[in-house]
């Protein structure tokens, strides 16, 4: 028969008695639950008020992948011009570069909430134009106006990245993992934005990816301002002098250049490769296997700890990323096989997340306080011209030569990096 005490349950049994000298002990034997530290990014989410504006800031990031694949569908499907719709949305990528840092310095200046939300509403009005001149075929010079008027779109990364600063203050590790988190957020949203906008575009009607992009955008940055307690705070006459001008900021915005250059190009090249096989549709899965894979690196390169200074270890991602993207070059010049090449893109994604991870590190640390958000939306601006230049350059590749050689653009487009980055610092006086 057992004994009574061995039927209670762990947390009933009674301690155990011991002698030690003179003493009577209390030996404690039950079982003790083991607790597991958190890790990296719990410990980040668990900062005050940062789930609540990372909500918010996703659902408003995730448009910037859906508004241009929804302008080009929603054109061309009535326009029958793919060149009307690349070029809109061409003219909406240069009004961009021009109006988005004004922007970031009125956000910097006077707050992100008085700025943001303004900002935002005129650029939803912009696409909302944009619906109704397709909708009522309205002159092709309202097309483009009205996809301008969208350029004042805030940069809600840079304003996140900008609210991790503030709060995480000089802990660098803490600031890596956020830096970390959030370029892998903004692998997700140009992973899933395209296709949600294809999806919606083709099975509803060809203004639903705008309407619902609209929505989300909107919606999100409402959600985003209203967080006022992580809201760092405005500096309406900044004594620091501007980004372009601080020290290491200009090298690293030529890195930022060069590194659209690759995801320009890469983006271009891929889709004409597809359409040559015979499998045009299959490169909106490519394209975000490639995503998948920098968004995979990114959360694996945010929970590490990083070894030595940022400035040390960008040159080293960089060659990664060079190497890595030779193997695409190969698959397609060697073999012309679509899955294979998918394969080498999935690969090659994982060293660009820990380059821009580094890249966007540099730029916090290089710009003069009181501007970050300025500083944050010139390294966008930089990688949206490289962009722009890739996607021309690779789409002339293309047409010169072949879809397989033009891989051989984005390669170039590393190197050049590369060499940016191993370029011994400039001396100030």
């Amino acid at each position: 028969m057992p004994h009574p005490t061995s039927a209670r349950p762990p947390s009933q049994q009674p301690a155990l008695l011991t002698v030690t000298g003179d003493c009577l002990v209390a030996a404690d034997f039950r079982p003790r639950a083991r607790s597991r530290p958190p890790g990296p990014y719990r410990r980040l989410l668990s900062t005050p008020g940062a789930r609540a504006f990372t909500v918010g800031n996703l659902l408003a990031r995730m448009p910037m992948g859906m508004f241009s694949v929804s302008a080009v569908v929603m054109i061309a499907g009535t326009r029958g011009s793919y060149a009307l719709a690349g070029a809109v949305t061409a003219t909406g990528l240069a009004a961009t570069a021009l109006v988005a840092p004004w922007i970031a310095r009125l956000v910097d200046r006077h707050g992100q909430a008085r700025v943001a939300v303004p900002a935002t509403l005129l650029a939803a009005l912009g696409s909302l134009a944009l619906v109704l001149c397709v909708r009522y075929d309205a002159p092709a010079w309202t097309l483009f106006a009205a996809y301008a008027a969208t350029a004042t779109t805030p940069n809600t990364g840079g304003m996140a990245r900008a609210r991790w600063a503030h709060l995480l203050g000089g802990d660098s590790a803490a600031l890596h993992t956020a830096n970390s988190f959030e370029q892998a957020a903004d692998e997700l949203c140009y992973m899933l934005g395209p296709v949600l906008a294809a999806l919606l575009c083709t099975a509803w009607f060809p203004e639903a990816g705008t309407l619902v992009g609209v929505t989300l955008l909107v919606g999100g940055m409402l959600l985003f301002t209203a967080q006022r307690s992580t809201e760092p705070p405005a500096r309406p006459r900044p004594t620091a002098k501007a980004p372009l001008r601080a020290p290491g900021v200009p090298p690293l915005l030529a890195v930022c250049l060069a590194t659209g250059g690759v995801f320009g190009a890469m983006e271009v090249v891929t889709i004409a490769f597809a359409d040559a096989q015979g499998h045009r549709a299959a490169a909106g899965v490519v394209l975000a296997l490639q995503a998948a894979g920098s968004c995979a690196a990114g959360l694996l390169y945010g929970a590490l700890k990083p070894a030595g200074p940022a400035e040390h270890r960008l040159p080293w991602c960089v060659a990664a990323m060079t190497v890595l993207l030779t193997l695409p070059l190969l698959a397609a010049a060697l073999t012309g096989s679509l899955p294979l090449l998918a394969l080498t893109l999935l690969v090659a994604g994982m060293a660009t997340a820990p380059t821009m991870v580094t890249t966007m590190t540099l730029v916090q640390h290089r710009t003069p306080e009181g501007r970050l958000n300025e500083g944050m939306t010139l390294a966008v601006t930089g990688l949206l011209g490289g962009i722009a230049c890739g996607s021309a350059t690779g789409g002339w590749m293309v047409e010169h030569a072949s879809p397989a050689a033009a891989y051989g653009i984005p390669v170039t487009a590393a190197a050049t990096a590369l060499l940016l980055t191993l370029l011994p610092p400039r001396r100030t006086v």
